[in-house]
């Protein structure tokens, strides 16, 4: 039969807002994203806010947005209820980028799209995310193209973004 993701794209997927509002990925359709998975009380969140901050606040302008999943799974640095998280965000990181609703990233709760971009790029020796703010660069057309450690500053990778950026302007929307 097959895999069943096969013949799936990151559109086909369906999240939840921090507001509990259904969110279809085709929204995202010809924009660059970088997929988050976020903690707001983790050793690698006051760098990794500050650094997805800059590039969004740079970028705003271009077809590129930024996805943060908040996500409990990893020694409970994500403890608080969607409000919680949606307030601590606006008035101590100050983010401008999209936040979703709290959800599993590994195990039998995972939400559907991680288990899909898991798929995808598999992370070493095993597909599962292994700490908070591991990142999933996807091209304008939907593709997962690189994922990143949780160690990995996201200033280091910004070329990585500007290219997929340069190449989405190269090729318009039909």
């Amino acid at each position: 039969m097959g895999d069943s993701t096969s013949n799936q794209t990151i559109y086909d997927f369906t999240v939840k807002s921090i507001d509990g509002e259904d969110v279809s990925m085709s929204k995202y359709q010809g924009f660059v994203m970088l997929i988050v998975n976020v903690a707001s009380k983790c050793g690698l969140t006051k760098k990794n806010y500050a650094d997805l901050n800059e590039i969004y606040s740079t970028r705003k302008d271009k077809p590129f947005k930024i996805l943060a999943f908040p996500c409990n799974q990893f020694m409970s640095q994500e403890s608080g209820t969607n409000e919680e998280i949606k307030c601590h965000i606006r008035d101590n990181i100050k983010a401008e980028f999209d936040v979703f609703e709290k959800i599993d990233v590994n195990g039998k709760n995972a939400h559907p799209l991680y288990v899909f971009l898991k798929k995808k790029l598999p992370g070493f020796l095993n597909d599962s995310i292994k700490w908070n703010f591991t990142k999933f660069l996807i091209d304008h057309n939907g593709v997962a193209v690189r994922r990143y450690s949780p160690n990995t500053d996201p200033s280091s990778f910004v070329n990585d973004i500007d290219e997929l950026i340069s190449k989405t302007a190269a090729d318009p929307k039909e």
